[in-house]
């Protein structure tokens, strides 16, 4: 296959209804700009482009949770995210907004284009609708049972605890998200993709890197977990797939009241409205870098999005001609958090912007460390005492140590010029030469964990000739020697600030100002002599404070005190009552006098309680959440005039009324100090 003339990169669109973690950071965004940060280094033409991802229902379901418009929602996140990614040195040549007026007025143009051409089928069907409030249901305002793992909490669209993709109707027990109701299936009129027609060609595409028959990229470069969840897909059957949805949130349908584009049709379609709106700017023709044979084309996500972005968005770029299709789509796994999977409804995660403020200047600290556990292949895990480990003993060890230790020398013995290279360090630039060739090479084939290791390598070397050939002792014996060792040593530094700057570019400024040097290109690097003799550097501050225990306690106590303080998904609240029905309930104070498990139950305790002067007996479903000998003795909420009924063969008589958090676990409700049994709750 030709070299490619242009590269367009593209990071997910992350959605505009929260901030951005680290686990985002290591998936999507951070081996991208390792990666055109490496184009840029080597003058390649590259755009890279991302942007906030702003409707869809989860955008309309944080507003509502927060009292606010949409609007206020992404206008909030937009910005936030957009000045993280920043601040980390995330190099997007564009971050722009699908809720802008350029973006809607691409997405329906496309739209309409598909559909004149007859890409699409229009079908009535069922599908769900909250009556309480008289509104069609987006995928995520439905949440049920999963049918294939039986998590409770899946959404209409897909279970996050299994990864399977969902339709609404598969939900068992679906519950609006909106009212808590039960939502009843009607008739609405949609458009859909039938990606079932698509199938022979997308096989071929995914398995074997063609395209109307010929090579359109080399298969075997694609990630096995990216093509194998690919594969099961087409093998479980393509179906149709509603491009359109019954909101008021989103891309306008033209010419339809009610009816807005499916976040999976628009979204995508921000990378190309991004890349015209960054052409525009800059003088260039974004159909250079979509509609041209000349263009490669990536997409970095992260292993949730593989399935829209390998065979969604290609079908629909197909079949609307001329576009460019994805060359590779390097998806990354999970990263996980603390030995727990990073949750933002629990608020566990360790939030980019959050960090920037506790740790201000060393995001390089933070890019190495996600660099080195990044999930290519398989989930990874970050925990803070392995970010101390790796910032101490390997940047600030290593890296810091030695760029430190070659300037301080250098300043001492020749006032800060370069010395003459009188020392044969030949075995050094080659193995320097051979760690570098091979950075560039790891990086092509998506491989930036082992290319940092590379990067690191030439430090050590440096490290290496220092520790054995002990300069400070030599140069007053053999000062040619010395001056041949630290030359070598500064080439080894120069070397350095070209090879971390895809990986760590605060750093590699750094090391360029204190050489006082430009630096190259990627393709010019000779280590055997980059910085001549005579030539005059400056001071170099330390390049990494080390971590310290107490910084590292602080943060894993911020973790757990958020993880204690959850953001809870509140039930809806239920409608109202009357005064006089509250009165008419009987709450009394209750004491446990016996308790004993229900046979053949899980969930059911027996229950004696004395209330005042009698003795009543309560079927409980609290087994799960209490062993029997754990309540005797407590005083309870009873409700004492709900009907007796029969439960597993008991007659229960009242109630014990108790409070549910958001993983189901149940908590009696006891008074704050002893009263007597029987007192009334008012």
């Amino acid at each position: 296959m030709k070299s490619p003339k242009r590269h367009l990169v593209t990071s997910a669109l992350p959605y505009a209804n929260g901030p951005i973690h680290i686990g985002h950071i290591a998936g999507a965004y951070l081996p991208a700009d390792i990666y055109v940060r490496y184009l840029r280094g080597k003058e390649k033409d590259v755009a890279f482009i991302c942007g906030s991802d702003e409707h869809g229902a989860a955008i309309t379901l944080r507003a509502k949770k927060e009292g606010k418009t949409p609007r206020e929602i992404v206008d909030y996140y937009h910005k936030l995210m957009g000045d993280a990614f920043r601040d980390f040195g995330i190099s997007f040549d564009e971050y722009y907004r699908t809720s802008s007026p350029e973006h809607i007025e691409m997405s329906q143009q496309i739209f309409l284009e598909l559909k004149e051409k007859g890409v699409f089928e229009t079908h009535r069907s069922e599908q769900y609708f909250d009556a309480e409030a008289q509104q069609f249901l987006a995928d995520r305002y439905i949440t049920g049972t999963c049918p294939k793992c039986s998590n409770e909490k899946a959404y209409g669209d897909q279970c996050e605890k299994c990864g399977s993709t969902l339709s609404p109707t598969e939900l068992i027990n679906p519950v609006s998200t909106l009212s808590g109701s039960t939502p009843v299936l009607k008739e609405t009129t949609h458009w859909y993709l039938p990606m079932q027609h698509h199938s022979k060609w997308v096989r071929d595409f995914i398995e074997n890197g063609k395209l109307n028959g010929e090579e359109h990229h080399d298969a075997s470069k694609w990630k096995s977990h990216v093509v194998g969840q690919c594969l099961s897909w087409i093998d479980g059957g393509l179906q149709a797939r509603a491009m359109t949805r019954d909101l008021d949130w989103g891309v306008p349908v033209p010419g339809e009241d009610g009816k807005v584009l499916y976040v999976w049709l628009d979204a995508p379609i921000g990378y190309i409205t991004n890349t015209k709106v960054w052409a525009e700017k800059n003088g260039k023709n974004w159909e250079d870098y979509w509609k041209n044979d000349e263009t490669e084309l990536v997409h970095f996500i992260g292993k949730d999005n593989i399935v829209f972005h390998c065979i969604i968005f290609p079908i629909i770029l197909k079949a609307h001609e001329g576009f460019n299709l994805p060359v590779n789509v390097p998806a990354n796994e999970f990263m996980n958090l603390e030995g727990d999977k990073i949750s933002t409804s629990r608020n566990w995660a360790v939030w980019l912007h959050e960090y920037l403020e506790d740790f201000p200047n060393r995001q390089d600290e933070m890019r190495y460390v996600l660099a080195s556990i990044m999930p290519e292949q398989k989930d990874s895990e970050f925990t803070w005492n392995d970010f101390k480990d790796r910032v101490n003993n390997e940047l600030a060890d290593i890296v810091g140590n030695f760029v430190n230790r070659v300037f301080v020398l250098t300043h001492k013995y020749y006032g800060g010029k370069v010395s003459n290279p009188s020392f044969d360090a030949s075995a050094q630039f080659e193995e320097a030469q051979a760690a570098f060739n091979q950075i560039g090479e790891k990086i092509e084939t998506y491989r930036f964990r082992e290319a940092q290791v590379l990067a690191i390598q030439l430090a050590r070397i440096g490290n290496k000739l220092l520790t054995e050939t002990e300069p400070w002792k030599l140069q007053k014996t053999e000062p040619e020697k010395t001056e041949g060792i630290l030359n070598a040593c500064i080439q080894l530094v120069a070397a350095l600030s070209v090879a971390l700057e895809p990986f760590l570019p605060f750093t590699a400024k750094k090391l360029k100002t204190g050489l006082q040097w430009e630096g190259l290109k990627w393709d010019e690097v000779n280590v055997f002599q980059l910085i001549p003799a005579g030539h005059a550097i400056g001071e170099m501050p330390i390049l990494f404070q080390k971590i310290t225990d107490e910084e590292v306690a602080a943060q894993v106590a911020k973790l757990e005190a958020s993880k204690l303080q959850p953001e809870v998904e509140m039930e809806s609240i239920k409608p109202n009552v009357s005064f006089e029905d509250f009165q008419n309930m009987d709450l009394r104070i209750a004491e446990v006098l016996e308790a004993q498990r229900v046979p053949k139950t899980k969930k059911l305790l027996q229950l004696k309680l004395r209330v005042g002067t009698e003795e009543r007996t309560v079927i409980s479903g609290i087994a799960e959440s209490y062993e029997p000998e754990q309540v005797v003795g407590k005083q309870v909420l009873y409700l004492a005039n709900l009907a007796p009924r029969e439960i597993k063969g008991v007659a229960s008589s009242g109630m014990i009324l108790m409070a549910e958090n958001n993983k189901g676990e149940l908590s009696l409700l006891s008074p704050e100090r002893p009263v007597e049994s029987g007192n009334t709750v008012r």
